[in-house]
This record gives structure tokens, C-alpha cells and sequence, in this order.
């Protein structure tokens, strides 16, 4: 542990464990307050990739801050071996873990849902992609706010020709079409992963899934939005409207996330059912 950092803040429990490190509770004798400290050990870093990615993550969330809706870096600390990142805490139960449980109800899906896309609108609007939208990466703090975290898949797309970036990053259910046939893809990618996080909150499962990771991929693929009864018995027709729009396929006629929050569906914060 960098000496800095323990001189300004009290090193409590584990609360989380990734592939390059571990998350503490920490604590500050100054403000009186918690925080989450992200321990990164650079000797777990394998390659330049895993490298480039711990560089960009702070730097990012630096550009970032500012969002309510977007986890908050304070202070970074590194050393030799380790790079320290001191990030608001996020007691509450993850996105993950609420929608393991079943479906939500629409008021409840639409507040989850106005948060995330409010968080994803200011990356776009500061020129980044998140890229790897999913339930882990979706925190809650301890006035149950949503917190967009985990941006070590992020990119910069206002310096790429036309805004446009390449690579296969992101989850298998959650990722865009265009990103798995390797094409190059813009900001709306975000807005699909959004697009299946919101009917998830609505069904309890996702639209597209296989066996396995390669026929999930397909099914992503062939992008064949359903609806089945059985889920979406009690679900409005506004917002599988706004379902459609956010997992189309044709990218040009995709949302944008400023659409995602002008629809009629969101506005209203799921009511419409009532």
C-alpha cells in the first residue's frame, strides 16, 4: 500500500475482487466520510492491452466527472508495484444482482433507466463510448444513485475518422451486431447494450442468448427482437416501442441516448402502464 495513501485514509475491509486487484472500503479521518479504494497490482497487467487500459481508465473518469450518474474518481495514488483509485462507494446491491431475481416493475425499470442513460449521454457528449454496458458495471451508492463504473473498455471517439471506432470489446449478451462482425461501429453501440439491460429489467431474460458464448453471438447476430407472451404478458406498448428503437439493428435508425430520453416512455418514468 502507497504511503500516501494510508496517511490520508484508514484501509478497512475488502469489499470486491477483480482480475487485476482487489476493492477495499476506505475510510477518511478528514471528511468523516467512506470511499472505495481500487488496489491494482501492475504485476497481473499481462500485456500492452491490459496496460493501456489501466492508463485510460483514470484519465476518462477524470474527463468525466461532473455526471451524478457516473462513478466518481478522488484521488489516485501509484507506486511501484500498485495504482490506487479512490472512487465514491457503492454498498448497494449491483444491477446484476437486482435483476437475478426476476422482473422489475416499470416505474422501476424507467428510473434505472433514465440514470443509465443520462450517465451513458454525458460520455457521448464528452466524446467517449463506454463499450462494455452491462449489469456488474452498474453501481448503486448509498442514496441508492446509479453509478456507471468500470471504464477500462472505454474509448475516445472524437478523434477517430468519422467518430468511428474498431475493435471486439463488451459481453456477449449484451454486445451490438456490428461490433461482433467487426466492423467499425460509433457511440450507439451503448444504446443497444442499454436496449438489452432495459428488457432484461422488463422480462427477467435477455433477448438473445444460446448454449454457448459462439451461439449467443449468433443470436445476437441475427438480431431477432421477439417479445414472447409469456414475459411481456403485462408489459406497455410504449415501452416495447422504445425497445425497438434501442435494439435495431440498422444503426441509422437506431436512437441516440438524447432520444432514448426524449421518448414518451421515459419521460413519463414507466406510468404509462398505470
Amino acid at each position: 500500500m502507497s504511503q500516501a495513501l494510508k496517511s490520508d485514509f484508514q484501509i478497512c475491509e475488502e469489499i470486491g475482487r477483480g482480475r487485476f486487484g482487489t476493492v477495499y472500503r476506505c475510510f477518511s479521518p478528514v471528511t468523516g466520510h467512506s470511499f472505495a479504494c481500487k488496489s491494482i497490482e501492475k504485476s497481473l497487467l499481462l500485456d500492452s492491452t491490459d496496460r493501456e487500459c489501466l492508463d485510460k481508465e483514470p484519465k476518462i473518469l477524470q474527463l468525466l466527472s461532473g455526471s451524478p450518474n457516473i462513478l466518481h474518481l478522488y484521488k489516485i495514488y501509484e507506486d511501484e508495484n500498485f495504482l490506487h483509485m479512490v472512487t465514491d462507494l457503492c454498498p448497494n446491491n449491483d444491477l446484476y444482482e437486482r435483476v437475478s431475481t426476476g422482473p422489475l416493475s416499470e416505474r422501476a425499470a424507467a428510473s434505472i433507466l433514465v440514470q443509465l442513460i443520462s450517465a451513458i449521454n454525458h460520455c457521448h457528449k464528452m466524446g467517449v463510448a463506454h463499450r462494455d454496458i452491462k449489469p456488474d458495471n452498474i453501481l448503486f451508492d448509498s442514496q441508492d444513485r446509479l453509478k456507471l463504473a468500470d471504464f477500462g473498455s472505454a474509448e475516445w471517439f472524437v478523434g477517430c475518422e468519422e467518430g468511428l471506432m474498431s475493435g471486439v470489446v463488451g459481453t456477449p449478451y449484451y454486445v451490438a451486431p456490428e461490433v461482433l462482425m467487426g466492423k467499425e461501429y460509433n457511440e450507439k453501440v451503448d444504446v443497444w447494450s442499454a436496449g438489452v439491460i432495459l428488457y432484461i429489467m422488463l422480462s427477467g431474460v435477455p433477448p438473445f442468448y444460446g448454449e454457448t458464448p459462439t451461439e449467443t453471438f449468433q443470436a445476437v447476430l441475427r438480431a431477432n427482437l421477439r417479445f414472447p407472451t409469456r414475459n411481456f404478458r403485462s408489459v406497455s406498448p410504449e415501452a416495447k416501442d422504445l425497445l425497438r428503437k434501442m435494439i435495431c439493428k440498422d444503426v441509422s435508425r437506431r436512437f441516440s441516448a438524447e432520444q432514448v430520453l426524449r421518448h414518451p416512455w421515459v419521460i413519463n418514468g414507466g406510468s404509462m402502464a398505470d
